[in-house]
């Protein structure tokens, strides 16, 4: 499984994210998931990538977390967790998206 993780240095929120699916990825107990963390530099990157802020994750390709309203373009992105809105998924979400 190849997990990517593309964000930009203006948002902090994707340390968070790394974090908890590192975590995820403990807790699962998988062996084969790689993990690429990606910086998108500039509006134009982000455009002709489709990053819809960060930080984003995609999972083979997929982003598993879109609900189908996001924006492309350079903005921390926000996720609707148990909890509410928060600035990344939580580990039970990632497990769920890694499983």
């Amino acid at each position: 499984m190849r997990v990517e993780l593309l964000y930009f240095d203006g948002c902090p929120n994707w340390t968070v994210a790394d974090e908890r699916l590192a975590q995820a990825i403990q807790k699962s107990e998988r062996t084969d998931i790689t993990v690429t963390r990606r910086t998108v530099e500039s509006a134009e990157e982000a455009e002709a990538d489709g990053f819809t802020g960060s930080p984003t994750v995609r999972i083979d390709g997929h982003d598993p977390f879109a609900i189908g309203n996001e924006q492309v373009g350079l903005a921390c992105r926000v996720y609707a967790t148990p909890d509410g809105l928060d600035g990344s998924p939580t580990v039970d979400q990632f497990i769920e998206a890694l499983s």
